[in-house]
């Protein structure tokens, strides 16, 4: 068959219309075929027996017949091995679609992605004619000496014969190994060691151990090139035996397949990555539930404490207590923000930000805490460009490491931070002036590191190799949530007692860094109530009960609803009584933004405070929260609900 010869198809198909979607593939895609269609085991017989095709192209379940049975037929017919066979089908399980490839089959192609069809049977196409190139090459090596030698000396595989008696000793190999190995034939003649030093992973015992095999399998080596790179082969091989049968030398050949192992590992490696990704996505989202409903309950001890207080003399010995609980409130808000930044739940302020000013802010500020015993190196690019991204949270993610690093040296040890600018996470040269490429902060320890299976939970919320209460385990999964919200990316590289590197990659930006904002002015004392008309939404009935009484108690008169629709009843019936709404974002059935803005079609200058455990995202049954909407978030203290609703009903009365 030349390069013009249409393609010989045998299609095993009952469907006429199946059938022509098949050929129309081949036309559509500019490939000429011959094809005949059978739909029984006599008319593929007949056909095979007719005229050979180059294809043979099956539907999975053919009534009667099918690619099972077309299979066995080739195998009873011996010609299995050669003749490429691809299986078509509407649907076809992992476990069926193995069988059928032990079986013989060489691709399984589904109809819904006919696609992948032509292409698969012009791979198969140029597969089956290498194999026969090969067969014939073997052949040749084993009837003639001098017919092997000349086909050697053109073959693109490597063609070798080494004598096994009197002692293993190299008698040919062929010019290909330069190009795969980038060795000189005459290097390896002179010295047949650098062969064996050259494999990897004990491979010339496994080169050995096939060859004393009466049967030798197939095996895959990997080399070590005089240029540093790594190239793979497959080595296939034939014993040579004396009159006894004793092996007195083995011929073979060693194929280049430097290619597909190489994409096989970056296929695994995209597995493993997607497999991460998606479970800490899983992760994320569980840990965004969680921290909504503790900050409820955070919410609820944080108010009621207050009132508590407020109704306390000054002198109250149960006032130690009470600033104990708040104060144990405070740490779990702390602990739900960073569930919140893993989980990209989080409100966001993005602006453009000098990392190497937050890495100099966190080394002077944890300077005393990491102690004398720790040497800290700072390596950061000098004109480094700056990243878009919470600034808050880029100081929680590198004081996260720190502190990590800090644990892992118990006993001392060196911490470096190192900054640059690099064009994408696999190639470390820096950009062209007119690309933004990535802006990378490596921070790395010299402490004790981690082994591979606990590397790959280190991403995780609460995952921790410390003791109870050393560490809350949110750590490098706050690092991973703040960090892929900015559109970057974070790398881990750490072994036992090699110590632990991480490296954040984020994207550069143009223009210069937003200047530090200056410190706001302290709020004064006393948050004056009002006598408004406030409507309150929440379908949790402690923090509804807490927002409705710490309301009343300065002045206000409340309405309460337990959800949505309930408080849009109240609103239709009588719009205008209500001056200002307080509103929880997720509730079962409508969402509070859905909610707020069926209420603003009909009173656009109602003022709506937001309240919520978490805001980022699509809300449940409705719209997300707009952009500027104002916004308490869960825990609250009474002052922060009170000077917050006042100033919007003061905006609204000066509008």
């Amino acid at each position: 068959m030349t390069p013009v010869d249409p393609i010989r198809v045998l299609i095993v198909e009952d469907s006429d219309d199946d059938a022509v979607l098949i050929v129309r593939r081949f036309h559509s895609a500019g490939v000429p075929i011959e094809h005949e269609r059978a739909e029984t085991a006599a008319q593929v017989a007949e056909a095979l027996d007719a005229r050979r095709p180059d294809v043979v192209i099956s539907d999975y379940n053919v009534p009667g017949f099918g690619a099972e049975a077309a299979l066995q037929l080739l195998h009873d017919a011996g010609i299995d091995g050669d003749l490429p066979f691809i299986v078509v089908s509407g649907e076809v399980g992992e476990e069926t679609a193995a069988a059928l490839m032990k079986a013989g089959a060489h691709d399984v192609v589904l109809k819904d992605r006919l696609a992948r069809l032509v292409p698969a049977v012009q791979r198969e196409l140029r597969e089956a004619a290498d194999r026969r190139q090969h067969r014939l090459a073997e052949d040749a090596l084993r009837r003639s000496e001098e017919r092997f030698r000349m086909l050697a000396e053109h073959a693109q595989d490597i063609i070798f014969r080494c004598r096994l008696v009197p002692e293993l000793a190299l008698e040919y190999i062929s010019p290909a190994v330069r190009g795969i190995l980038g060795y000189e034939p005459d290097q390896l003649y002179a010295d047949p060691g650098i062969l064996y030093s050259a494999m990897c992973d004990n491979g010339m015992e496994r080169v050995l151990a096939t060859w004393r095999d009466p049967e030798p399998e197939r095996l895959t080596v990997q080399w070590r090139r005089p240029d540093g790179r790594f190239a793979w082969t497959e080595q296939r091989v034939v014993r040579i035996t004396d009159d006894v049968g004793t092996p007195v030398a083995v011929e073979g050949i060693l194929r280049d397949v430097t290619e597909a192992v190489l994409a096989e590992q970056e296929r695994e490696r995209l597995e493993r990555q997607l497999r991460q990704t998606e479970r800490l996505e899983s992760l994320g989202q569980l840990a965004g539930g969680i921290a909504h409903d503790f900050n409820n309950l955070l919410a609820v001890i944080t108010g009621y404490s207050e009132m508590i207080d407020d109704s306390m003399a000054p002198d109250d010995p149960a006032r130690d207590d009470l600033d104990g609980i708040r104060a144990a409130a405070r740490r779990g808000a702390g602990l739900t923000r960073q569930l919140l930044i893993f989980s990209r739940r989080e409100p966001s302020r993005p602006e453009r930000v000098d990392l190497n000013e937050v890495v100099r802010a966190t080394h002077i500020l944890l300077q005393r805490t990491l102690g004398e015993d720790i040497e800290v190196a700072l390596d950061l690019h000098a004109d480094l460009r700056p990243v878009v991204i919470d600034a808050s949270k880029l100081e929680q993610v590198v004081m996260n490491l720190v502190v990590n690093s800090r644990a892992a040296m118990p006993d001392g040890g060196r911490l470096s931070f190192t900054s640059g600018l690099v064009r994408n996470v696999d190639d470390p040269r820096p950009p062209p002036p007119d690309e933004g490429g990535l802006v990378y902060l490596t921070v790395a320890d010299t402490g004790c590191g981690m082994p591979a299976d606990v590397a790959q939970h280190a991403f995780e919320p609460f995952f921790t190799t410390r003791g109870p209460g050393e560490g809350s385990g949110l750590g490098l999964a706050t690092a991973y949530g703040a960090v892929r919200e900015a559109g970057g990316e974070i790398r881990l590289d750490t072994a036992p007692d090699r110590g632990t590197a991480v490296t954040i990659y984020l994207p550069a930006a143009a223009g210069a860094a937003a200047p530090t904002a200056p410190a706001r002015p302290p709020a004064p004392d006393g948050v004056p109530g009002g006598d408004e008309r406030i409507l309150v939404v929440e379908d949790e009935d402690a923090v509804r009960e807490l927002v409705r009484r710490t309301l009343e108690r300065s002045g206000y008169r409340v309405a309460v609803a337990a959800a949505p629709i309930e408080a849009l009843r109240l609103f239709d019936a009588r719009p205008q009584d209500v001056d200002a709404v307080v509103a929880d974002v997720v509730m079962p059935g409508m969402s509070g933004t859905a909610m707020a803005a069926k209420m603003l079609e009909q009173r656009p200058e109602l003022p709506v405070l937001f309240v919520s455990g978490y805001t980022m995202g699509q809300a449940p049954g409705g719209y997300a929260l707009p952009d500027g909407a104002p916004l308490l978030r869960k825990p609250f203290e009474a002052d922060a609900l009170l000077r917050k609703l006042r100033g919007l009903l003061r905006g609204t009365r000066q509008g």
